[in-house]
């Protein structure tokens, strides 16, 4: 699945930590994530498009 969460962390300035810390996950699974190595579970994908103000289908594309 595509995602533009390393685009968007990016465009706050945000390490990975930061949205790890929030989101109560590891950095290592935002980076698997970011990376296309890991899909989020719904409820995960749910509270980054919170975190971000975005809806789910503007930072997740199924293509």
């Amino acid at each position: 699945m595509n995602n533009r969460l390393r685009v968007l962390r990016a465009e706050l300035g945000w390490s990975q930590a930061n949205p790890a810390e929030k989101l109560e996950v590891s950095r290592q699974s935002v980076n698997a994530i970011e990376t296309g190595k890991y899909d989020p579970s719904l409820p995960l994908a749910f509270r980054i498009a919170r975190l971000f103000g975005k809806p789910i289908e503007e930072i997740f594309d199924d293509a």
